[in-house]
């Protein structure tokens, strides 16, 4: 029997992205189900969506939600809210891959545009490419998440901006 191949452990990033990592080498989809539910645990409000993150790499994280009965609306279609928190899960969970421990952020602001009903579960594709260049980062700099949330037909049916700030992490001396 061969065995699983051990993808280096990148120490700059954050505990979420090594926890990512480490849990992704275990086979099939259980280290991506274990991820899921302790990025969820870890900022409770993600659980109202059920998140399942499929992709995690710095730049681009893929987040899948199937649509629950109570994640409709009165027309029966994916919650627009509901939407809204799933494309945070997905900027969220890239920002923790993609910005170093040598540099914090926070969400700012979104902008949510719904372009299409959705009467089934929803993916959520966020990027930023290229990234920004942390060393120059002195003080303080806006970076735009765009998030994408399609359907199972590939319809774009959300699409959220997500502006983060990042700056500097203040020093423990």
């Amino acid at each position: 029997m061969g065995r699983t191949r051990r993808r280096p452990i990148d120490e700059d990033r954050r505990d979420t992205y090594r926890l990512w990592q480490r849990l992704t080498a275990l086979p099939g989809p259980l280290g991506t189900r274990l991820f899921s539910v302790a990025a969820a645990l870890k900022a409770p409000y993600f659980v109202t969506v059920l998140p399942h993150v499929r992709v995690l790499e710095p730049g681009r994280c893929v987040v899948t939600a199937a649509r629950w009965w109570w994640m409709r609306n009165h027309i029966g279609t994916f919650h627009a809210i509901a939407a809204c928190n799933l494309a945070e899960v997905a900027m969220g969970m890239l920002a923790e891959a993609s910005v170093p421990t040598t540099h914090r952020w926070i969400p700012k602001a979104m902008q949510a545009r719904y372009l299409a009903k959705t009467t089934g579960g929803l993916t959520a594709t966020a990027t930023v490419d290229p990234l920004p260049d942390f060393a120059t980062i002195t003080s303080g700099v806006e970076v735009v998440v765009p998030v994408s949330l399609v359907d199972a037909a590939g319809v774009e049916s959300v699409h959220c901006d997500i502006t983060i700030w990042i700056s500097p992490a203040k020093r423990r001396d």
